[in-house]
């Protein structure tokens, strides 16, 4: 897999499209997290190893840059000895390092174009973990207060529904029939009462009568 697949394949905008559509945002956030973090560490590795690869090929350059210059130094040291045959070398051999020289150069150009490309990848890889990290922050309190909110609409359902409001009415119904019969029983039991006391009353009112009449004949005139 390439190191920079996720960068090239799977853009912010496209992770935050799919944050948004998940379950738990919270949990594929910290995955995505994860998942960068690994492809940034790979992504370290493999930049430190072009920077290594662009640095060799400098210092080869470098050298073999010094060399001509010494080379051609040697060459006239040595025309002014009139040692043709030393001088001739001297001149070979920089030719054959101002070749080196070139294409070394050429070399180091070109990872040298490499490593920054891949410098400047890495940085925005970087930016961008450090975005979704800032994401996470926001998502994590969206998320807690949405699940929050949830809970307390669910808890809060049943107070505004007909079956509450009809439950309701069937409790109140139910208590005025409660509240009849217990009316009721206590009239009939009223009524039994009075009726009881007007039989008793009616015994003593007789015995009063019967006594009267009793007295009242002692003392009729003979």
């Amino acid at each position: 897999m390439s190191i920079f697949k996720r960068l090239r394949d799977l853009t912010l905008s496209n992770v935050y499209a799919l944050i948004e559509k998940a379950e738990d945002p919270v949990k594929l956030t910290d995955q995505y997290i994860r998942d960068m973090q690994e492809d940034l560490a790979d992504a370290e590795k493999a930049v430190a190893a072009q920077i290594a690869i662009e640095k060799k090929f400098k210092q080869l350059y470098e050298e073999q840059a010094q060399l001509v210059e010494k080379r051609g130094e040697q060459a006239h040291l040595a025309a002014q000895a009139q040692n043709i045959e030393l001088a001739r070398r001297a001149l070979e051999e920089k030719k054959s390092t101002e070749q080196k020289s070139t294409e070394y150069k050429a070399s180091f150009d070109q990872n040298k174009l490499l490593a920054d490309n891949l410098r400047g990848k890495l940085d925005e890889m970087r930016q961008q973990l450090t975005e979704l990290k800032n994401k996470r922050e926001t998502l994590v309190a969206r998320y807690n207060a949405a699940k929050a909110q949830t809970e307390i609409n669910k808890a809060m359902s049943g107070f505004g529904t007909d079956s509450a409001a009809s439950g309701m009415k069937r409790m109140e119904e139910k208590m005025l029939q409660m509240e009849a019969q217990a009316e009721a029983s206590n009239e009939m039991s009223s009524k039994g009462k009075s009726l009881d006391a007007e039989f008793e009353k009616l015994g003593k009112d007789k015995a009063v009568e019967d006594e009267l009449a009793a007295l009242m004949k002692q003392y009729e005139k003979q």
